[in-house]
């Protein structure tokens, strides 16, 4: 008897933990150790909607001095040249903003304009000539350049306005529910100086610029290993880098930002940003945007040869280098972890990588952190609904980079909107997800047979990013 309730008490024992077994949250799995510090130790953890403003902790002091510089120029306008104000004169002549947080407010996303004839959105259109130059870069528009400038200095017309008109895009989810999208047609209207001769327009609005500097730290090696140009292992995901010139160190380099991975680094980045957005030289682009057919532009006043000298434009750098990324909201929410499972399962994660641990930067606060930004910086074919045909190196008219997500969820209350993908014609995450083609076609697909709950849950989990 005694051995009879010895063997019944084991066996009781065995059923007990076996329903204990049972009763673990499977969702636990998708739950990861420090997973709420979304740039490693450059994480902030103000909410508000300063939330992309921040530094990032262990500058040192001509760091934290530099950024608090960085900060002054990325926000304040320029002005016309000749003023007394020396250090900001030199805007334009022709130009799309007049500040580096007129596109970027509070360092966020921009927007396409609402209305014709708005202003300083964070919205530009792109010219692109058909082929290269000789080191893989658009060809520009002879007249108008590589950018349509919507605005000019005084006494001065400027290059032209965009307009943009609407079609209704009906469709719906496997469970009947209807979705609308808006497919976006673009042209060019008062052009100041002749025809446009380039064929193609690429419109593009301002990402956020968290974290910049984490994905300059990335080790090149890390980002080419999830490279596949020609999907050797089959999966439909064939990402590829692109290589393009630096203009600074005068030769190719991996490009890692700018929304077809244009740019090697933060310092070609806001080079770029400074001559083509606001008609600020400098030692990296020292020439105006002023054709021969321009001759008021290229007679007007500048404000210096260059306008914005070396240091203080790495002041800018160092600034973009070192904001900090948002932590996670809500990362241990059972409908959060629900949502990223679902992430995972209908393939998102094919190209928003979600983990990266930086290597070495002369910023040494950037190097050696576990960032979680949910991108591999690769081109991937997007389909023909989002192609906008240029070419720009390696990235052909349907590639794009695929964009980090971290901060994402930030954006309405930072921005005020909740206009996402190249062009911001997607009115919400869920129309993001829904304009994916190409290598994205499969997950889409997915996401549309998901139940509703279930698809409010993966929106949670991005906002929650």
């Amino acid at each position: 008897m005694k051995n009879i309730k010895s063997i019944l008490l084991i066996i009781g024992s065995i059923l007990f933990l076996a329903c204990e077994k049972e009763t673990v949250d499977p969702l636990l799995q998708y739950l990861e150790d420090g997973e709420e510090f979304s740039g490693g130790n450059g994480t902030t953890f103000l909410m508000s909607g300063d939330a992309f403003g921040q530094a990032i902790s262990g500058l040192t002091d001509a760091q934290e001095n530099s950024f608090f510089v960085g900060n002054s120029l990325f926000n304040q306008n320029w002005v016309t040249a000749p003023a007394s104000t020396t250090a900001r004169d030199g805007l334009g002549p022709f130009f799309n903003a007049r500040s580096c947080s007129g596109c970027h407010f509070k360092d966020g996303r921009g927007r396409a304009p609402e209305f014709f004839g708005e202003k300083s959105t964070g919205f530009l259109m792109r010219l692109h000539g058909l082929g290269n130059t000789a080191n893989g870069a658009p060809l520009p528009d002879p007249i108008y350049g590589r950018q349509l400038q919507d605005q000019a200095i005084l006494n001065i017309t400027p290059e032209g306005d965009v307009e943009i008109t609407y079609q209704e895009i009906v469709d719906a989810f496997g469970d009947g529910t209807n979705f609308t999208l808006h497919h976006p047609t673009y042209s060019i209207s008062q052009l100041g100086y002749g025809a446009l001769t380039a064929p193609i327009l690429s419109p593009r609005v301002a990402p956020q610029m968290i974290g910049g500097g984490l994905l300059e730290a990335i080790p090149e090696s890390d980002i080419l290993a999830s490279a596949d140009e020609l999907d050797a292992d089959g999966d439909g995901i064939s990402g590829k880098a692109n290589f393009v010139w630096d203009n600074f160190k005068q030769e190719m380099a991996l490009g890692r930002f700018g929304w077809k991975a244009g740019n090697a680094d933060q310092l070609n980045q806001n080079a770029a940003a400074f001559i083509g957005d606001i008609g600020i030289t400098s030692d990296i682009f020292p020439d105006q945007n002023c054709s021969n057919s321009q001759t008021d532009c290229q007679n007007a006043e500048n404000g210096g040869q260059p306008e914005i000298i070396f240091d203080r434009l790495m002041d800018v750098v160092i600034y973009t280098q070192t904001l900090a990324v948002p932590a996670r909201r809500d990362h241990d929410n059972p409908n959060v972890l629900n949502g990223k499972r679902l992430f995972f399962e209908i393939g998102c994660v094919k190209c928003h990588t979600p983990k990266f641990t930086t290597g070495n930067h002369a910023i040494s606060a950037l190097s050696g952190q576990v960032i979680r930004p949910y991108t591999d910086l690769l081109l991937h074919d997007m389909g023909d609904d989002l192609a906008d045909g240029a070419t720009e190196f390696k990235a052909n008219g349907n590639e794009w980079r695929t964009p980090p997500l971290w901060g994402i969820g930030l954006i309405e209350t930072v921005n005020g909107h909740t206009r996402f993908l190249h062009d911001g014609r997607a009115q919400n995450l869920t129309e993001a997800i829904l304009w994916h083609g190409g290598e994205g076609q499969s997950s889409k697909e997915k996401f549309k047979t998901l139940t509703e709950a279930e698809r409010k849950d993966l929106i949670q989990f991005l906002n929650s990013l």
